[in-house]
């Protein structure tokens, strides 16, 4: 199926130039599947208009990276690529360019310190030679031409966003994520006019589903409150859930610059694009009515990584 033309550019993310969709493209990788299939799956993605694409070395251990490659080769003046370090504390050259082998590219567009949670972690990543300065490196080594983090923790963004130290910035933005990112974060970030990626759109399936989270079975199904008469075929009763229309509608009206969906198979690119396409602006009333259906849906499904509140 070709969908060509779906989405177009919005805005520029940050200060960066590069004008981007609403939505990008999270991480797509599945060593089940071959990766001729998933490039397949991608070019489907790009081919709707998407023109942000994530990857990091985790991401089934550099097939992710490969697999985005291997995508974007003909299209690479059409995408901004993001690609992430993993590994903090140490030497982030290396890294940068085992990354940029497992992609076949050059260059990225924009390298983020991946996670980089805790003020104690964010205060050693300042220090003369630590990470922030690895990144900066890479950017003028021509490695990438944008630098940023990801974290789930908002004392970091703010002392980030504020410190100048980000071009970009990735953060949860979401029904069931912490209120400070959307109320604290983002304002600042735009203020500051550093580039926004929203991701937990979906609280990492556990808000669509009975999950732990990505596609992780819950082990013990927690008593209490079900969805409105739901129950899957096995006779079995669903937990509580959001619809993927609600979670972004949810996303979107917090209005990152782009915000980064896991979108690995067409089901799912396609319903993605029809709650992108069907997105309507919701007033603060409905905001707090679908955190409090999110809160109901994320009961009992484990531990909620995001937001550090809750560690």
């Amino acid at each position: 199926m070709k969908t060509a033309a779906l989405f177009r550019p919005r805005r520029e993310l940050g200060r960066t130039g590069f004008r981007a969709t609403r939505i990008g493209i999270g991480d797509i990788a599945d060593r089940r599947l071959p990766g001729t299939t998933l490039v397949g799956t991608l070019h489907r993605a790009m081919e709707a208009g998407l023109n942000v694409i994530d990857t990091a070395p985790m991401y089934e251990d550099g097939y992710s990276e490969e697999i985005v490659g291997a995508a974007v080769h003909h299209w690479r003046d059409r995408v901004f690529v993001i690609d992430k370090v993993d590994r903090l504390t140490e030497p982030i050259m290396p890294q940068v360019e085992a990354s940029l082998r497992r992609l076949g590219l050059e260059a990225v567009d924009l390298f983020l310190l991946h996670a980089l949670d805790g003020m104690a972690n964010w205060r050693r990543a300042t220090l003369p030679g630590g990470a922030l300065d690895g990144l900066d490196r890479a950017v003028k080594a021509g490695k990438c031409r944008f630098r940023g983090i990801s974290s789930h923790d908002p004392d970091v963004l703010l002392a980030a966003i504020t410190a100048g130290a980000c071009d970009v910035v990735l953060l949860p933005l979401g029904a069931s994520c912490d209120l400070r990112f959307e109320d604290e974060v983002l304002p600042l970030a735009r203020r500051r006019g550093v580039g926004t990626l929203a991701m937990k759109a979906f609280g990492a399936g556990k808000l669509l589903g009975d999950t732990e989270g990505y596609n992780q079975p819950l082990k013990n199904r927690p008593r209490g409150k079900l969805s409105s008469g739901g129950r899957k075929a096995s006779g079995e009763p669903l937990l509580p859930r959001l619809t993927v229309q609600e979670c972004l509608n949810y996303t979107l009206t917090c209005d990152a610059d782009v915000t980064l969906l896991g979108l690995s198979y067409p089901n799912e690119q396609d319903a993605a694009f029809r709650a992108a396409r069907g997105f309507r602006k919701l007033s603060p009333k409905a905001m707090a009515a679908v955190r409090r259906r999110a809160e109901e849906a994320m009961a009992g499904k484990g531990r909620v990584w995001w937001n550090q509140a809750e560690k």
